[in-house]
């Protein structure tokens, strides 16, 4: 038995780990929570700044994942 935690969908509290639907309590949220973000319900809050990528750039071959492959 994992901890107890919260649904984010529903709100419901239990033993959500266990479960295939992690960190859903049902394949019902679960599909809520999809149909969410491609309504475009979830979405970044503000234009991405520079400083957004800050931690991004100090991964060891992060330029690297920017470039096609082609390019590389």
């Amino acid at each position: 038995m994992g901890k107890p935690m919260k649904c984010p969908t529903c709100g419901k509290v239990g033993d959500w780990f266990a479960g295939s639907w992690f960190p859903f309590c049902s394949e019902r949220c679960k599909l809520v929570d999809l149909g969410r973000w491609l309504g475009e319900e979830y979405r970044i809050s503000e234009p991405l700044r520079p400083d957004h990528f800050q931690e991004y750039e100090k991964l060891e071959g992060g330029e690297e994942l920017d470039r096609p492959e082609a390019e590389r």
